[in-house]
C-alpha cells in the first residue's frame, strides 16, 4: 500500500511521455457517461489503450471530484486478497492488517465525491467486482472507472467498449512516433497505401505502433509494412484460439524484440523480474553479468528506451523506470523458457536484502525519510523478493531488515503477514529467527495484539540466550518494557527498560535513543524525576544523529510530561515540535500520539475548536488499532479533554468539530492541519439537526466514520450498551437496515467541507 497522497487524489503529476492522439469522441463520450452512472467499464483488446484513455479523461475532469481522482493500478497484483489492500494503499490508508481493510475503505469513502480508476482488472474480476459492489453502496457520491478484458458482470455496470484508432488517427499516431525516433523521414517519402499498410497489419492498436515506429530508423515504411505482415502470418498459426488482435499485439512485440541486439535482448528478459518499476541501480546489480557488465546497463537502458520498450517514471521523487504489463509478459515468458528465472529471482532477493539491511543498519541518522521513501517506491518488489522460498533464512533476514519500512511506514499489516509467513517455515533456532521474533513482537503491539507479542518476544529472548546475541537480547528487553508499559505494569516497565538501556550500552549507542525515551515515559508516570534527565539525554543523541523519526518520539514524550506538570503550553510547543519532525513518515500510530497530545495541550490552553478537530484526526488515524495507541493512562486525558471541549464547543459543536477532524484521514493531512497549514469549515446537515438528537448526531458522525460501539464508547464517555441503544434508534428514525446505511445516510445529508 502504502504512499503518502495529496487530498486530490494521486494521478502522476507528469503527464506520460508517449503521444496521446485522438480520442475526442471517446473522452467526451466517456465524462458524459460519468455524470449518468457510478460503475463505468472501458473494455477491449490488450494494448488498445484503455489505460491511456482512462488516465486523459480522468485528468479531463478532475474538478468535477473534490475529494479526490484516485488511481489504483493492478497490473502487479496477483492475489485477490490484495485487491482491498491495494486500493487502500492508493488512497493513502495505511494497512494495519486484519480484515476490516474493506471496511475502514468504505468508511473513510462514506463522505467523499471522488473517482476511483481501477486500472488492470482482467486478472482479478471477482474481487474487483465485490470491491466495487461494496464501496458504490456504501458512499454515494462515489463514481469508478474500470480498465478490463472482461467485464466485472455486477448489477449496475455500464460498459464502453474502446475501439482501435481510426486510420488517420493511427497514421498521425505513427508519424508522430516516427519522428520521435529519428524515422520520420519515411513517413514523408512514403506512400499513404504503405503507411495505410502498416497501421492495418497493427490493427489500429496504439501500443503495436509505438513499438513498430522506431523500426523506421533502419527500414522504409514498405519493408517495414512487408516484414509485419511476414510475420502476422507466422504467429497466426502458433496462437490459435487468442483473439486476432492479440495475435497482433504479440506480433509487435514479438517483431520489436527479434530486431534488438543480443544484449538489448537479454536485458529486456532479465528486466521483467521486477514487478512495478525499479531503479537504476536495482538494475545494474541484478540484471548485469553473464553477458552484460555493470557499465553496460545504463547504456542498453537508454536504447531499450529509445525503442518504447522501456518506461522512464517517477516516484517518491525518484527517477524510475518501468515496462508496460504487456512488455514485462512477454519477457518473463523469454526468461523463464531460458533457465535463468531462479538465478535473476535469487539475485533480486539479495539485491533487496541488501537494500534492506542498508537502510535498518544506518536508520538512527539524517537518511530515514528518503530511505522510506526509496522502500515505498519499491514495495511490490519487495514483496516479490519475500515471497522467494529458496533460503527461507534470508527471507526472515529480510522480514526483519524492513522493520522500520513495516513499524514507521504504514505497512504494519504486510509486515505481520510477512513475518508470521518466515517465521512459520524457518523453525530453525538461528540468528535471522531471533532477530524476527522482536520484530513481529514490535509490529504486534503497534497493532494492539499484547498475547502475540508476549509469545514472539518470550521466545526471543530464549534464543537470543541460547546463541549469545546480546543485541537482540537488548531488542527483547525493550519491547518487553513497552509491553508492560501498555498493561500498566509500571515498576516491571521500568525495570525491563532499564536493562535494556544496559545490554545496548554494549552495542550501538543510537539504539538508547527509542529505549531511553520509554524508560522516560514509564519515569513519568510513576512521578521519577530522573524522568527529564532520560528524555533529555535521548533528545540530545537523536540531534547528534541528525535523525527525526525518534526525535519526534522524545519530543512527544517531554510535551506529556509538560501536561503532567500542569504546563500546557510548554505541552504545546512539544507537541508541535514532535508533529514538524513526523512529517514524511506514513506512521499513524506515532502521529496519533502527537496529534492527540497537541489536542489535550490545546483544549488546557483554550484552542477548543482546533483541539476538537485534532482529537478527531487522531482517534481517525488510529481506529484500526488499540485503545493503548495513545499510550497508557491516556483515558484520563482524554476524558478531561472531552469534558473541556463539550463545556466550551457544545455537546453539538464537539461533535462536529471532531468529525471534521476525522476527515483528516493520512498523517500528511492530519500533521499539515496541526502545524497551520490545512484549514476546514462545517456545519450539521439541516436533515439531522430536525430528526436526530444532538447524542444521536454524535453517534451518526462516528458510525459514518467507521467505529466500533466500543470505540464510540471510549469517545462520547459512554457505554457500549448505551451507544448500541443510540443505534438502534437511528437505525428505526432513518429506517435503515444496517451501519452501513447509517453512514451512506449521513453523507446524503452532510454539507461538504471546504
Amino acid at each position: 500500500m502504502a504512499p503518502i497522497t495529496s487530498r486530490n487524489g494521486n494521478l502522476p503529476a507528469v503527464p506520460s511521455l508517449t503521444p496521446f492522439v485522438g480520442r475526442g469522441v471517446e473522452m467526451a463520450e466517456i465524462s458524459a457517461r460519468l455524470d449518468e452512472v457510478r460503475l463505468l467499464t472501458l473494455t477491449g483488446v490488450g494494448g488498445v489503450g484503455k489505460t491511456r484513455l482512462a488516465l486523459e479523461t480522468a485528468r479531463a475532469v478532475h474538478e468535477r471530484y473534490p475529494d479526490g481522482v484516485w488511481l489504483v493500478d493492478l497490473a502487479a497484483v496477483h492475489e485477490p486478497t490484495a485487491v482491498t489492500t491495494a486500493t487502500a494503499t492508493a488512497l493513502g490508508i495505511p494497512d494495519h492488517g486484519g480484515h476490516n481493510t474493506l471496511h475502514r475503505l468504505a468508511a473513510h469513502l462514506t463522505h467523499h465525491h471522488a473517482l476511483i480508476l481501477l486500472d488492470n482488472c482482467e486478472h482479478l474480476t471477482d474481487p474487483c467486482a465485490e470491491l466495487a459492489h461494496t464501496l458504490l453502496h456504501t458512499a454515494p457520491h462515489l463514481r469508478i472507472l474500470t480498465t478490463t478484458r472482461h467485464t466485472l458482470g455486477i448489477r449496475g455496470e455500464h460498459l464502453y467498449p474502446v475501439p482501435p484508432l481510426p486510420d488517420d488517427d493511427a497514421a498521425e499516431l505513427l508519424r508522430i512516433c516516427a519522428a520521435e525516433t529519428h524515422g520520420g523521414h519515411r513517413l514523408r517519402e512514403a506512400a499513404p497505401a504503405a503507411v495505410a499498410r502498416v497501421c492495418a497489419h497493427l490493427d489500429g492498436l496504439p501500443l503495436a505502433i509505438q513499438l513498430a515506429a522506431p523500426r523506421l530508423r533502419a527500414l522504409t515504411v514498405e519493408q517495414l509494412a512487408d516484414r509485419l505482415a511476414d510475420r502476422l502470418g507466422t504467429l497466426d498459426g502458433g496462437t490459435r484460439g487468442v483473439a486476432p488482435r492479440r495475435r497482433t499485439m504479440t506480433a509487435a512485440i514479438e517483431y520489436s524484440y527479434e530486431l534488438c541486439d543480443p544484449a538489448e535482448r537479454l536485458l529486456w528478459d532479465r528486466l521483467s523480474i521486477f514487478a512495478g518499476s525499479f531503479c537504476l541501480d536495482a538494475a545494474e546489480d541484478v540484471c548485469s553479468g553473464e553477458g552484460i557488465a555493470p557499465t553496460e546497463v545504463l547504456d542498453l537502458l537508454d536504447r531499450l528506451t529509445a525503442q518504447s520498450v522501456i518506461l522512464s517514471c517517477e516516484m517518491e521523487g525518484q527517477p524510475r523506470y518501468r515496462m508496460l504489463e504487456t512488455i514485462r509478459q512477454y519477457g518473463r515468458a523469454r526468461l523463464t523458457g531460458s533457465g535463468q528465472e531462479q538465478r535473476l529471482l535469487r539475485r533480486h532477493r539479495d539485491y533487496f536484502l541488501h537494500l534492506a539491511c542498508r537502510v535498518a543498519d544506518r536508520w538512527w541518522g539524517p537518511g530515514q525519510v528518503a530511505d522510506l521513501a526509496r522502500l515505498r517506491a519499491d514495495q511490490r518488489n519487495l514483496l516479490i523478493a519475500l515471497s522467494f522460498e529458496e533460503d527461507p533464512q534470508a527471507t526472515l533476514r529480510l522480514a526483519a531488515a524492513l522493520r522500520h519500512h513495516w513499524c514507521a511506514d504504514g505497512f504494519l499489516g504486510e509486515g505481520r503477514r510477512c513475518l508470521e509467513r518466515a517465521l512459520a517455515v524457518a523453525p530453525e533456532r538461528s540468528p535471522a529467527r531471533a532477530e524476527a521474533l522482536w520484530v513481529a513482537g514490535w509490529v504486534a503491539l503497534l497493532q494492539g495484539d499484547v498475547p502475540a507479542a508476549d509469545t514472539w518476544l518470550a521466545e526471543g529472548a530464549e534464543l537470543a540466550r541460547e546463541l549469545r546475541l546480546p543485541a537482540v537480547t537488548a531488542e527483547v528487553l525493550g519491547f518487553q518494557g513497552l509491553s508492560a508499559t501498555f498493561k500498566e505494569n509500571w515498576e516491571e516497565a521500568r525495570d525491563l527498560h532499564a536493562s535494556a538501556l544496559s545490554a545496548a550500552a554494549l552495542g550501538d549507542e543510537r539504539t538508547n535513543i527509542l529505549t531511553g525515551f520509554r524508560l522516560a515515559f514509564v519515569l513519568v508516570s510513576l512521578g521519577d524525576q530522573q524522568a527529564l534527565g532520560f528524555g533529555r539525554r535521548a533528545l540530545a543523541l537523536a540531534e547528534t544523529c541528525g535523525e527525526r523519526w525518534g526525535r519526534a518520539h522524545v519530543l512527544w514524550m517531554l510535551g506529556h510530561a509538560a501536561l503532567v506538570r500542569g504546563d500546557h503550553r510548554a505541552a504545546v510547543a512539544y507537541a508541535r515540535a514532535a508533529c514538524w519532525f513526523q512529517q514524511g513518515f506514513n506512521d499513524t500510530v506515532g502521529t496519533a500520539l502527537k496529534l492527540a497530545l497537541l489536542a489535550w495541550a490545546g483544549a488546557a490552553g483554550g484552542e477548543y475548536q482546533r483541539s476538537a478537530r485534532l482529537l478527531g484526526a487522531a482517534w481517525a488515524l488510529r481506529s484500526s488499532t488499540s485503545s493503548s495507541a495513545f499510550g497508557p493512562r491516556s483515558a484520563e486525558q482524554h476524558a478531561r479533554c472531552v469534558e473541556r471541549l463539550r463545556v466550551a464547543l457544545g455537546t453539538e459543536g464537539y461533535a462536529m468539530a471532531f468529525a471534521e477532524g476525522a476527515r483528516l484521514d493520512s498523517p500528511a493531512r492530519a500533521l499539515a492541519y496541526a502545524l497551520g497549514a490545512e484549514r476546514y469549515d462545517a456545519t450539521v446537515p439541516e436533515p439531522a439537526r430536525r430528526l436526530l438528537t444532538r447524542r444521536e448526531q454524535e453517534v451518526a458522525v462516528m458510525v459514518a466514520q467507521g467505529l466500533s460501539d466500543r470505540k464510540i464508547a471510549a469517545a462520547l464517555m459512554l457505554s457500549p450498551r448505551t451507544v448500541e441503544s443510540h443505534v438502534r434508534k437511528l437505525l428505526t428514525k432513518i429506517e435503515a437496515g444496517n451501519r452501513a446505511q447509517i453512514a451512506a445516510w449521513w453523507a446524503a445529508n452532510q454539507a461538504p467541507l471546504r
